[in-house]
């Protein structure tokens, strides 16, 4: 094809000799990896770089506006007061337990300048579990914000607390002439800790090195000029993301926060559950040029009547991750904005490989709707069999991954680092994919998720993508029920649209239609409440099936 030669092209400019990402070997933890030979050597020297940006914005929280200039000011004074008031020195942890906003930002590049470790705790949690991330990350601070505080009301942490609300502003006007820290900082250091979601047993942290997030900063850059050259067009003038993801994970925090300080975009942060038509507003006030809905969020939002209401054309740039995109949502999105149509992209990756390994964007992703893209440039990808055997391509088996962006470890827990980071640095997902002919990963479900149903395995997602794509369907989730004969039968979870009546029998044969007949639903529930979802809207199918409560707390 025409478009993917013209990629290939762009592609191999970018890499070769001399190109800005030329790659090199480097031995990472005692293995031979490519990396990006012209990179950052640690998060601090980023931060060091993005003085240059001077008096353009970088954060937008409601009417609280911080320029670049700013920040640093604010990120040295509160460096110098956790060092001289927390005695917060390389390799202490600090814990952060907030909702999405300055602090919680000027908190992250303040404890990595240090060489210190950042402890993103998930700001959904209730009491015990937060004590569980305390308790296993062992911070010298907690810093959080009084309503996720209030949780932990006459508990002894046996921690120092700092109250964002009341005590943070002495931070930032601790030294208001100070400079960064010259701690040397190693680019295997570590620099933060986030928990994975916890869906299957206690969350584990996964520690994510200075090295890993400095190369995820490189990949997405290299998709995002990939990009514009194969399309002949410019770097917005006046880049500005819209960040819907929370800090305490890998979307908001590496994927909003980090790369806009690396690339001097203006981030605007939205305050509480997410507002489809409070977005909307924000993009044609703030001219948004880019926006990395997760979840269900695009669903949300493209499929709301009031998109018509407001002028949505700055925005150049979208895509998504976490899981496959149905092709209905692809072209609600494309028809919704038509300026980000040719970047609409999805990629796939997950806290322990920080975030991403395989992007597909662009034409590439009209071409392959149902891919999450090749492997990007330092990262490599296996599909095994359940005895650890590279099969070929068009074989099912667990995506592997192996690259400079794979996690240090899980913190404290060797047993369970050993069974997912295996021999070569290798990390096993868990995951459920294939690769095709073209080197195109397409992901089928999660390990977990698989329904066994006879001889025939059955990926959820794929009858939740038919389901979803019903008109008066908002929702669906798909599990496996017990069958004592056949071993699982399927059984799907529908939320109708408000206002809007489901007839099972017609979603039965809507389904038929598409769908082979093992893979029609053969057990239904229609609910009336939405499905239970975690921080970044995945559903929790765990409590479907053992029809528990939602165990986060209400934002």
């Amino acid at each position: 094809m025409k478009h993917m030669q013209r990629i290939k092209e762009i592609e191999d400019s970018f890499l070769s000799p001399g190109g800005y990402f030329e790659t090199k070997e480097a031995d990472i933890l005692g293995e031979k990896m490519l990396v990006f030979k012209n990179r950052a050597q640690s998060l601090r020297a980023l931060l060091v770089t993005s003085a240059g940006f001077e008096d353009r914005e970088y954060i937008v929280y409601n009417d609280r506006r911080f320029t670049f200039t700013e920040h640093i000011k604010a990120v040295a004074s509160t460096a110098r007061a956790l060092k001289d008031k927390y005695d917060v020195k390389k390799g202490d942890r600090v814990a952060i337990l907030a909702a999405n906003n300055p602090e919680w930002i000027i908190t992250f590049w303040a404890v990595i300048s240090l060489g210190a470790i950042v402890t993103g705790l998930n700001g959904w949690w209730v009491a015990h579990e937060i004590l569980y991330g305390i308790d296993d990350s062992q911070p010298k601070l907690l810093i959080g914000d009084e309503k996720r505080l209030e949780r932990l009301k006459g508990i002894d942490v046996s921690v120092p607390v700092v109250t964002i609300e009341t005590d943070f502003n002495d931070l930032i006007a601790y030294d208001t002439g100070a400079s960064l820290s010259e701690e040397p900082i190693a680019e295997d250091d570590p620099a933060c800790i986030l928990y994975t979601s916890g869906t299957t047993g206690r969350p584990k942290g996964a520690v994510n090195s200075h090295r890993n997030i400095v190369a995820l900063i490189g990949i997405q850059i290299f998709n995002a000029l990939r990009l514009m050259q194969f399309r002949e067009m410019d770097p917005p003038a006046a880049p500005a993301s819209l960040v819907t993801s929370p800090l305490f994970h890998v979307s908001g925090l590496y994927g909003g926060a980090v790369i806009a300080l690396a690339t001097g975009m203006k981030t605007v942060w939205m305050e509480g559950r997410f507002d489809p038509v409070k977005a909307m507003k924000i993009i044609q006030d703030e001219k948004i040029t880019g926006w990395g809905p997760m979840g269900t969020i695009a669903h949300r939002f493209v499929n709301h009547p009031d998109t018509s209401k407001y002028d949505l054309s700055s925005l150049t740039s979208i895509g998504s991750g976490g899981a496959p995109m149905s092709r209905e949502l692809q072209e609600g999105i494309r028809k919704v904005f038509p300026n980000a149509a040719p970047s609409l992209a999805l990629g796939y990756g997950s806290t322990e490989c920080t975030a991403l390994a395989t992007i597909n964007s662009g034409e590439e992703f009209k071409q392959k709707p149902l891919s999450s893209g090749r492997p990007l440039p330092t990262v490599q990808i296996e599909i095994r069999d359940m005895n650890g055997n590279n099969v070929g391509a068009g074989v099912d088996g667990e995506i592997y991954t192996r690259s400079p962006l794979v996690m240090l470890e899980y913190w404290q827990k060797p047993d369970e680092t050993s069974k997912t980071i295996v021999k070569g640095r290798w990390l096993a997902t868990g995951d459920i994919g294939k690769l095709d002919e073209e080197g195109h990963l397409i992901i089928n479900s999660r390990a977990r998720d698989l329904i066994l149903r006879g001889s025939e395995n059955i990926y959820p997602v794929e009858i939740e993508h038919r389901l979803d794509a019903h008109p008066k369907v908002a929702e669906s989730a798909v599990i496996g029920v017990d069958h004592r004969e056949l071993g699982q039968e399927v059984k799907a979870i529908v939320v109708p649209m408000q206002g809007e009546t489901i007839d099972i029998d017609e979603l039965s044969s809507w389904a038929a239609e598409t769908l082979s007949y093992f893979k029609v639903p053969t057990h239904w529930e229609i609910r009336k409440q939405s499905l239970p979802k975690n921080a970044v809207g995945k559903v929790m199918k765990h409590l479907l099936e053992e029809e528990g409560e939602n165990p986060f707390a209400e934002e």
